[in-house]
């Protein structure tokens, strides 16, 4: 898969919540062309013209197709200006939460050319299964136990992570506070990782 050319597009009004593993959310997609610069290395000026050519079933064909392979062809969009070389535009937001055991260390990952953006944290415990092994049961039964300023401690002691391609967060009382002394505590991040990619004809794209 060739990427060409990625645009960050950083869109910071989603709240992500109880997200385990990786799940894209598809903003928009368009199959076109727009502009007579983007994708236009070695082809003649006849076949980049026409710069108000837009799919208008691209988002919807990206959303159904996207966690295999979407194909840029016109046999999947349809041809929306004949002659015209084209190019696939998908604007889309990963979504993650990580749940770091105490005294462990959180790793905040995104992929290249991606940024982190810290949408909730919490310090503290909420059942008796999360980061229970080998605990002895008076340590997890405190389930109300929450460290309700974690986002606000994150922004002021991690200050590289917003707007970053990763960082590490150490998940400690000596960080966060002990919000419920005897019980053993973990640490949920929510974030997403926020990116715009554009893709050439005949090219595939696939979700990293």
């Amino acid at each position: 898969t060739r990427l060409q050319n990625p645009v960050h597009k950083y869109t910071f009004d989603l709240q992500v919540q109880n997200i385990t593993d990786q799940n894209l959310i598809i903003h928009g997609a368009n199959y076109g062309r727009r502009d007579k610069t983007t994708c236009s290395a070695g082809r003649p000026a006849s076949q980049l013209q026409v710069v108000q050519c837009s799919s208008q079933t691209s988002t919807n064909v990206v959303a159904e197709r996207y966690r295999l392979a979407v194909f840029v062809y016109n046999s999947v969009f349809g041809d929306p200006c004949v002659g015209t070389y084209k190019y696939l535009e998908v604007d889309y937001t990963c979504q993650f939460q990580t749940v770091t055991c105490e005294e462990s260390e959180a790793n905040l990952q995104c992929g290249k050319g991606q940024i982190l953006v810290i949408h909730r944290a919490d310090y503290g415990r909420h059942d008796q299964t999360t980061c229970s092994n080998l605990q002895p049961h008076c340590r997890l039964r405190d389930v109300q136990c929450s460290s309700p300023e974690s986002i606000e401690v994150i922004a002021a002691r991690y200050r590289c992570c917003n707007g970053k391609n990763s960082c590490n967060i150490s998940a400690s009382n000596s960080v966060f506070g002990n919000p419920c002394f005897g019980t053993s505590k973990y640490l949920e991040v929510d974030y997403t990782c926020q990116c715009k990619y554009l893709i050439t004809e005949e090219n595939k794209y696939k979700k990293s």
